[in-house]
């Protein structure tokens, strides 16, 4: 039996994700035995910064009520941008935190919990340029290639992905914090 046999992923995104923040994690938590739904403010598909288009599973509106096992948040600036003003998406994220449930944020992801707050006493990592918004939500911010405060596991960039890959199935394994 894989570590996330029987867990339920979603990945929130939109057009202008980081493509290998967004089609990494995806398919390390795919191996480990989850199922992933992608959700974004907009049916059909989105498009990476790259060019990579992944097919949309639902769409944030439809899913406020949804428990998800997992969360992860790709960066992108536009697409980080973008999340941050779709009303269903920081619900989703503000509840899916409140309930202690994992989450995984990479590079510019990290806004959105900014909008959510849910940062107040917690420590993180992201871009560095995220590092003045994080502190203003009440957060720490380190520069750490993967960080995991209870269940929260952020990392900076591309290059930190294999930390961060294996940090989110532990953690998403773990379950509820």
């Amino acid at each position: 039996m894989a570590e996330l046999d029987n867990k339920t992923i979603a990945i929130i995104a939109t057009d202008g994700f980081e493509d290998s923040e967004l089609t990494s994690p995806l398919e390390a938590v795919k191996k480990a035995g989850a199922t992933v739904c992608v959700l974004a403010p907009e049916a059909g598909k989105i498009t990476g910064k790259n060019g990579t288009e992944i097919d949309v599973d639902a769409t944030t509106a439809a899913s406020t009520g949804e428990a998800f096992d997992g969360i992860i948040l790709p960066g992108g600036t536009d697409n980080a941008d973008m999340l941050r003003l779709d009303k269903s998406a920081v619900e989703i994220v503000r509840n899916h935190v409140t309930e202690e449930r994992p989450l995984g944020v990479i590079c510019h992801g990290a806004w959105i919990l900014t909008d959510a707050d849910v940062l107040k006493g917690r420590t993180l990592t992201s871009f560095p340029s995220l590092q003045t918004d994080l502190r203003n939500a009440g957060a720490t911010w380190v520069d750490e290639e993967v960080h995991c405060d209870q269940g929260l596991v952020s990392s900076r960039t591309p290059d930190d992905l294999p930390a961060f890959n294996a940090k989110l199935v532990e953690e998403f394994a773990e379950g509820q914090h």
